[in-house]
């Protein structure tokens, strides 16, 4: 690299400059609030560590994600985080066995080999909360509703939450018979939405394939409850009898719309049946925040109920994180308002410094440095002395 390009940032990695640093910061800190009023407690684990524990129980997909280096006092690979779910399940699990419920929450950098999208950063500030010792459908509402808090925080609008159930698809394929080489196409073509080739595949299997239609159809579904109501009506028509898994799925889902509908009855809620993210380690309801004019989700989360199991303690786990980086970016927020903050003279006059002294209490004030320093340093008030008192006004344009 030359001297004229050392400067330069690597692909995909990003940084806060002003204003948006302190917009960031503001928001990280009005979200850490709402989660401790819910009981959540923080953690902060380390940047890196041993990679047979970060990526327990995670999937294939973070471990491509994962920088991987070697630790030179050991000799064993280590992983800079990419997802910080598995290092507050091991904390859970491994230091603080709690028998109980456990809140735990976080926000901090993490790091990815590859950006998730096009438009994604690859160091990311992840900010969530993870809810361990409950399986009830209470503890996935809590974090659900912990998301739209958190996008309301944001001042991010018109949201629309996608919820689907890996039950649905892991309880179709075992009551199909599929071979693993057509259950690996079966799950690409879904991934991707790709009717054609789940039409080809239904075609040329020999078992399975009123399974596949199934699952076909499913994919072109949109909608609240009647949409549910059509895939039970489709699995009543299949001659396998272990369909009881996708039967409770779906009414899982129903009871999940409901009661979501109640609590935030100006959110859109429909359903992703081909939401296959994170297939290898969810257990059961998955979810995503969106909103119009962002493709991407702005939050995400879901059920994983196996994650402690490596750990020495296998625990009903649900969660939800963002990227606050992103939150920031497309917030309809305005972050500090700099109208309201003063610019004072320069000097040491004791009367002076403590008018600053008392502002400081409540508002920004920049005090100049010396006489020749005549800027406004972004500020829309300034401190000035009428009559023998120290007073704050408008800054004459």
């Amino acid at each position: 690299m030359s001297l004229n390009n050392r400067w330069l940032l690597p692909d995909g990695v990003d940084e806060l400059l002003p204003p948006e640093a302190w917009t960031a910061e503001s928001m990280r800190r009005a979200i850490l609030d709402n989660f401790s009023s819910y009981g959540y407690d923080l953690v902060t684990p380390p940047l890196i560590e041993y990679l047979d524990s970060l990526l327990t129980g995670t999937g294939n997909n973070l471990d491509l994600q994962t920088f991987k280096l070697t630790d030179q006092l050991t000799g064993r690979m280590m992983g800079v985080r990419a997802d910080i779910t598995p290092q507050a399940a091991r904390i859970d699990a491994h230091l603080l066995k709690n028998r109980g419920v456990s809140r735990l929450c976080y926000a901090d950098t993490v790091l990815h080999t590859r950006p998730a999208h096009m438009m994604a950063s690859r160091s990311p500030m992840q900010i969530g909360c993870e809810l361990f010792g409950e399986s009830d459908q209470a503890a996935d509402l809590e974090i659900i509703s912990l998301m739209l808090e958190t996008l309301a925080i944001a001042g991010i609008e018109n949201i629309h939450i996608d919820l689907a159930h890996v039950g649905i698809y892991r309880g179709l394929i075992e009551s199909s018979g599929l071979k693993v080489a057509d259950e690996a196409r079966l799950f690409d073509a879904l991934s991707r939405k790709s009717i054609p080739e789940l039409d080809a595949l239904a075609a040329n299997v020999k078992q399975g394939n009123d399974v596949i239609n199934i699952i076909r159809d499913i994919a072109g579904l949109s909608g609240g409850a009647e949409a549910l109501d059509r895939i039970r009506e489709s699995v009543k028509q299949l001659n396998a009898q272990n369909v009881s898994g996708v039967m409770s799925a779906i009414d899982e889902l129903a009871s999940d719309l409901s009661a979501i509908k109640k609590r935030f009855p100006g959110v859109e809620i429909g359903f992703d049946f081909c939401e296959l993210r994170g297939y290898d380690y969810h257990t059961g309801v998955m979810f995503a925040a969106y909103t119009p004019g962002v493709g991407d989700a702005l939050a995400k989360g879901g059920r994983y109920d196996d994650i402690g199991k490596d750990f020495g303690q296998p625990r009903p786990a649900t969660g939800f994180s963002a990227d606050l980086k992103n939150l920031v970016r497309i917030s309809s927020g305005q972050g500090r308002d700099h109208l309201q903050d003063v610019v004072a003279p320069a000097g040491d006059n004791q009367t002076l410094l403590n008018v600053i002294k008392d502002l400081r209490k409540n508002r920004r004030v920049v005090q100049r440095l010396s006489e020749a320093d005549t800027g406004n340093h972004n500020c829309g008030m300034e401190l000035v002395e009428l009559d023998g008192e120290w007073q704050v006004r408008p800054i004459a344009i």
